[in-house]
Formats: C-alpha cells, sequence, structure tokens
C-alpha cells in the first residue's frame, strides 16, 4: 500500500478555501429556508386550496433525489425557458433554499403541532392579535420544541453541499476533485476532505448542543 501526503499537504489551504462556500451556501439555504418553510408550515397547518397545494409541493422535494432537483433546475429548465441561464451558484442557491424549505416545513409544522392549543385560544380570549400570537407563542415554544431536529437538519444540509460539485459550484469535494485530478492522490485528498467535513459537523454539533441548553434554560 502506497500512501503519501507529500504532494496533497501543499494543496490543503486550496481545499479548506472550499470551507467559505460549503457554509456559504449552508446559511443562506438555511436562512431562505426557515422563512419559507415557517410560512409554508402556518399554511399546510390549516386546510385550504392553497395548504394542499403546497403539501404536494413539500412531497415533491421530499421525494425526489437533491441531485435530480439540481440538474432539472440547472441543465433541464434552460432548455425549455428561453434566456434563462443559471449560474452555478444561482443553481446551487435556489434548489437548496428550496429543498431546506420543503423539510424545514414539515419540522416547524409538527412544532406548531406540539404547542399546547390552550394557550393559543386564551391568547385569541384576550383579543391579542395574530402577529403577537405568533411572535410571543408559536415562534418561541415551537423553537424549543423542533431546535434539535432544526440543527441536525443543518447539518445534513452542509454534508448536501457536496452534490453541487456536479455542476462546478467551488466547494469542497469540487476542490478535491481538481487536487486529485493534479496529484492523483485521490485516497489522500479524500483523507483530508473527510476530516474537515468531519470537523465542520462536529464544531456544528457542539455549538448546536450549546444554543439549545441555553434556549431550554431561558425558556423555563
Amino acid at each position: 500500500m502506497n500512501i503519501d501526503f507529500t504532494r496533497i499537504i501543499p494543496r490543503i489551504p486550496y481545499l479548506l478555501e472550499g470551507v467559505q462556500v460549503t457554509l456559504m451556501i449552508a446559511l443562506v439555504a438555511a436562512l431562505i429556508g426557515s422563512v419559507l418553510g415557517f410560512i409554508i408550515s402556518l399554511i399546510t397547518s390549516k386546510k385550504g386550496p392553497l395548504g394542499k397545494l403546497l403539501f404536494l409541493f413539500v412531497d415533491f422535494f421530499r421525494g425526489t433525489p437533491l441531485y435530480f432537483q439540481l440538474f432539472f433546475y440547472h441543465y433541464g429548465l434552460p432548455q425549455v425557458i428561453p434566456g434563462f441561464l443559471p449560474t452555478a451558484y444561482h443553481s446551487a442557491f435556489v434548489i437548496f433554499s428550496i429543498n431546506s424549505a420543503a423539510y424545514l416545513s414539515e419540522i416547524f409544522r409538527a412544532g406548531i403541532q406540539s404547542i399546547d392549543k390552550g394557550q393559543i385560544e386564551a391568547a385569541r380570549a384576550l383579543n391579542i392579535s395574530t402577529w403577537d400570537i405568533v411572535m410571543g407563542i408559536i415562534i418561541p415554544i415551537g423553537a424549543k420544541n423542533v431546535l434539535p431536529a432544526i440543527i441536525n437538519e443543518f447539518i445534513t444540509l452542509v454534508k448536501e453541499t457536496s452534490v453541487a460539485a456536479v455542476i462546478s459550484v467551488n466547494e469542497i469535494m469540487r476542490r478535491h476533485t481538481i487536487v486529485a485530478g493534479t496529484t492523483f492522490r485521490a485516497f489522500e485528498s479524500l483523507i483530508i476532505v473527510g476530516l474537515i467535513y468531519y470537523t465542520i459537523t462536529k464544531t456544528l454539533s457542539i455549538f448546536g448542543k450549546i444554543v439549545e441548553r441555553k434556549l431550554r434554560y431561558d425558556l423555563r
């Protein structure tokens, strides 16, 4: 077995530059996905035509591979929509955000359904506005109930950004492909990449547990 890191070590800074791209895509997608997901969860929690339509939207994005969604948007739609030529980063931001919204909407919906209806009914009886009910009851209590699932979804999102390499987004896995192709040391490069991903996800996991403990303490 011939393992040689001498060619890979000088390229580690290049691989690490991909961390910024990976985290940027994941963070933007998580923020947009959270807003869209929360709105979708509020609508789908009630019966109605729009709720049913959004439920089909969520079901589609949860039921198809992210790889397919990215290819469909980046390579498929430009063939049928004249003048639509999204960049790789544009496609990544859009699809990861929508995909995240689909999964987060179910998490938020579960959080909303876990809230004691008596609290909401009591607030309405006191003529508290819907906005104040959402900001003062639904979001704080719902966040406490679903925070672990949200953190896990973000960690999953960070790992899934590796799919963006297939449309040439210059994130960690794309950079690995370039390094492996120029050094012919794929195994060693993958070891470094694996350690990078593990460090990111482990750090996020520890940070998430700290935030979760603090939130639970503040909401006592």
